[in-house]
């Protein structure tokens, strides 16, 4: 009897514990429960807004390219688009892009404006953020319409402040696209003293040098191959030098950072070097654009096409990388917090927006552009080429600026033993 008289009291405790820790569920505020519940909810729709937005982007990148291709034909009546040459006529299309382009950065800027302090799932910014799709049609409607009224003078004014701002884009571009090949790298090769770790990362960055040290023999076969081909003889072999110093610093005992980051480097700034040269002139002796001009038809409609989707993917990846510069690595993602920085994106679709209006006018505000050709001309060739050697440069401070600090500090720390021995004695 004694032991069931015990059984039954436990019995009772725990239910009497339950019902406690039920009540105490019972005391918390709604509001707390309710937003525990909506973050996850709120989350969803902030992720699926960034794709939302990116739509949106695509889009003003083809109106842009109506407007320069088509737009005299289909509004001959706006004479004000018309900026310079005989009769005001030949940079009409230049005007049309840029004007669109003003339009996108308006909206994008205002965005930016308007949530770029939001920290927490459940303010009104995140939803203005994430929602509001009518009014925001209506906001893009206007920010395109408002430069048509603008004089040709001020969007000229635009024209060069969007060289800037596109400028800062491709830095941004750059440093995102080198913290993802420095976690490519952590990722393949997790830990060195892994032996089919380093076997792996071996394998790997064998490929993307054996990928490299091919693409610079294409490019000596196709745009190099005649002794005048001198400008394109020297953009390649500074590419291979550029490759040779990457993988020398790489594996110096000092820095000893592998060669799988610097190999898929070397293939990424062959690729640059690659459409800095396809980006010469079709009036150019040694420029694939002569050759392409050719055959023309379904091949530069494709290759447009495809550059156009690569502007929206590099404005997307590097706005969603708010990650890569902050200045605290280390900061703790709670529940209600907003999955990316919203200021951040939308300044960097705002900088994209100056950023496609070069590319479509390649770089120069006073002639127009043959159509279906995108960021050709001897302006985007030295924009890409000092893109190329930009990246090159960020990658090799990287490797060795740990060197440099830490000599830095030993250096600190001597020249400190130094002075309170001198003190003591």
């Amino acid at each position: 009897m004694g032991e069931i008289g015990g059984t039954v009291e436990s019995m009772t405790a725990e239910i009497k514990l339950s019902d406690a820790e039920a009540a105490q569920w019972e005391e918390l505020p709604e509001p707390s429960v309710q937003k525990s519940v909506q973050c996850p909810i709120e989350k969803k729709k902030s992720l699926r807004a960034r794709y939302s937005y990116g739509i949106v982007f695509l889009i003003t990148n083809l109106i842009a390219w109506l407007f320069r291709d088509y737009g005299e034909r289909a509004l001959p009546l706006l004479h004000y688009t018309k900026a310079c040459g005989i009769e005001e006529e030949d940079c009409f299309h230049t005007m049309g892009v840029l004007r669109v382009s003003l339009g996108c950065f308006i909206f994008f800027f205002t965005m930016f404006l308007t949530t770029c302090y939001t920290r927490k799932l459940y303010e009104a910014r995140n939803a203005w953020h994430s929602g509001w799709w009518a009014l925001k049609f209506i906001i893009l409607t206007i920010s395109l319409a408002i430069p048509f009224f603008i004089p040709s003078y001020y969007i000229q004014i635009y024209g060069e402040l969007a060289r800037v701002g596109a400028g800062v884009f491709l830095i941004l571009q750059l440093i995102s696209v080198i913290e993802f090949i420095t976690w490519w790298n952590n990722y393949w090769m997790p830990d060195d003293r892994n032996k089919s770790s380093c076997s792996l990362g071996l394998f790997m960055s064998t490929l993307f040098y054996i990928a490299s040290v091919c693409g610079l023999v294409v490019m000596y076969a196709l745009y190099a191959s005649k002794p005048s081909c001198t400008l394109n003889i020297f953009f390649i072999t500074w590419t291979a030098i550029l490759l040779v110093v990457m993988m020398i610093i790489s594996l110096h005992s000092k820095v000893n950072r592998g060669l799988l980051s610097s190999g898929i480097m070397a293939s990424y700034i062959v690729f640059l070097c690659w459409t800095a040269i396809r980006s010469e002139p079709a009036s150019e002796k040694c420029s694939p654009q002569k050759q392409e001009n050719a055959h023309g038809g379904w091949t530069t409609v494709i290759g447009f096409l495809i550059a156009i989707c690569a502007i929206v993917m590099a404005t997307f990846s590097t706005g969603i990388d708010s990650q890569t510069f902050q200045f605290r690595k280390d900061a703790v993602q709670l529940e209600d917090d907003i999955p990316y920085k919203y200021g951040f994106f939308h300044i960097v679709f705002s900088l994209g927006a100056m950023y496609f209006a070069m590319l479509f006018i390649s770089w120069n505000l006073e002639s127009s552009t043959r159509k279906w050709s995108i960021d050709v001309g001897w302006a985007s060739t030295w924009v890409k080429i000092v893109n190329e050697w930009f990246a090159a440069t960020i990658y090799l401070w990287k490797l060795i600026s740990p060197v440099v600090r830490q000599n830095k500090i030993m250096n600190h720390e001597v020249s400190m033993e130094e002075v309170n021995k001198s003190a003591a004695a």
